[in-house]
This record gives C-alpha cells, structure tokens and sequence, in this order.
C-alpha cells in the first residue's frame, strides 16, 4: 500500500507542487500561510499557490488550521528528494557528508603517514584522490538538481 501511495506522490509531486513542498521542508517548524508561499516563490497570484497548498493537503503532506495556515505533516523522500537529508533548517545533498569526510581524511594522509613516495603511499593518494573527485561531482550534480 505505501508503494501506491509513494508513486502517486512521485506522480504529483513535480513542478511548482514540488517547489511548494520544498520550501515548506525549509520551514518545517513554522506554519506558513498563502501569500508567503507566493512571495517567497514569486508566484503570480495567492491563487496559484493556494492550489498547490492543497495539491500537497490533498498528498496527506500538509495540514491546514483553523488560521488558514498550513503545517508541514509528513516528509517523503520520493524522485529528487532522495538525494537530501535536512540538517539544522537547511537541506543538504546526501554525498556531502561523504565528500567532506573523504576530503579530510585525504587532507589527514600526509599528515600521519608521512609521505616516503613508496607504492602503496601513490596507491593511497590516488584512490582518496577518485574518491573525493566522485563524491563532490555526485553532490554538485544533487544540487543542481534542487528544485530551488
């Protein structure tokens, strides 16, 4: 059942309903109401993004109060959205932390383990060397790909 209801969001969960929803990940403790999705999105009317406030509430993604503001109630992690994780208020692509870690610890090599030009320390540079270049390309590609 959560399969169905996971390619229906995948489905619906596109364009401007996407942005939308992003933007409300961005402010996941705070409710937001119409006109600050249409100022924030630069949307050309209140209409436009009441309905894609209700495309999401129709989702079973967000609530609306008895204010007319919607909450955030549910995060999925459907098309695009796989590659982010949200730390602190931000969302970050996945491969970032990876990046970062395979950075120091290639930063770190040299310094522990003085380089003597042997061949396992050419090995070790070149393989760290790969592995950092991979990751950062895999999350500069993921952030491309945000919907902002």
């Amino acid at each position: 059942m959560t399969e169905d209801r996971d390619s229906i969001i995948e489905s619906e969960l596109k364009g401007l309903t996407l942005r939308v929803y992003w933007h409300l990940l961005k402010t996941r403790n705070e409710p937001i109401g119409v006109r600050s999705v249409q100022r924030a999105l630069g949307m050309s009317s209140p209409s436009v993004a009441l309905h894609h406030l209700e495309k999401l509430r129709s989702l079973g993604l967000v609530e609306k109060d008895s204010t007319g503001e919607y909450h955030l109630t549910e995060q999925v992690e459907v098309g695009v959205l796989q590659n982010f994780v949200g730390v602190l208020g931000f969302l970050l692509p996945r491969h970032l932390f990876f990046s970062a870690m395979f950075t120091v610890m290639l930063a770190l090599y040299p310094i522990l383990y003085p380089p003597d030009f042997s061949t396992h320390n050419i090995v070790a540079f070149i393989f760290g060397g790969f592995t950092v270049a991979i990751f950062w390309s895999e999350t500069y590609r993921a952030w491309r790909l945000r919907p902002l």
